[in-house]
């Protein structure tokens, strides 16, 4: 009888013990209100925007290799423990998506839900994009609907597309449009020259 009375206070004394990193989310500090922006993140993103904002075609040979070298850097960056606000996951999430692998796409995704859990709306859509991203490049299809393709010689597409696993609200809860304004959007993106 002894050794069952034994086990059955460890049992009951164990949550006692709990580690922080057993924890539930309401022991984890989301706020973003006291956590400075990093200034090199924010200047990372600024190029990695600049050059797709241009108005001049994008030199996809310079581009590419600059885009590696900024995911380095902010790589580093998460990897010291420099990034801290919002704005820095977000940044780095733009970073991120615009790489080569999967696991650039899925670490994107997971830095844009930092930024959303840290108080940045706008990371919502980033976090849904980035996954449809990831999805697609493991041969997936996409869930939200935020990826358009076109290989030459034909028009855009969306495909391959899961419509309906996820609703319309859904879609406009991570600001992504609707499905039929998707269509509008696609039919109206520039036809193969």
């Amino acid at each position: 009888m002894r050794p069952v009375l034994v086990t059955l206070l460890l049992l009951c004394a164990t949550p006692a013990f709990a580690t922080p990193a057993a924890a539930g989310p309401e022991s984890i500090d989301m706020s973003d209100a006291t956590r400075p922006s990093n200034a090199e993140m924010t200047a990372i993103y600024d190029a990695d925007q600049a050059v797709r904002m241009s108005k001049t075609p994008i030199d996809w040979k310079l581009v590419r290799p600059a885009d590696r070298a900024r995911r380095t850097r902010t790589q580093e960056l998460l990897g010291t423990g420099s990034l801290h606000s919002a704005d820095d996951f977000y940044h780095a999430a733009y970073v991120y998506q615009h790489g080569d692998l999967p696991e650039d796409y899925l670490t994107a995704h997971a830095l844009a839900v930092i930024a959303a859990a840290r108080g940045k709306p706008a990371a919502a859509w980033i976090a849904a994009a980035t996954l449809d991203r990831y999805l697609q490049s493991i041969g997936q299809p996409q869930i939200y609907g935020t990826q358009f393709r076109r290989s030459t010689g034909s028009d855009w597409s969306q495909e391959p597309y899961r419509r309906d696993l996820l609703s319309d609200a859904l879609r406009r809860a991570n600001g992504v449009p609707p499905i039929a304004e998707q269509e509008e959007k696609r039919k109206g993106l520039p036809t193969q020259p």
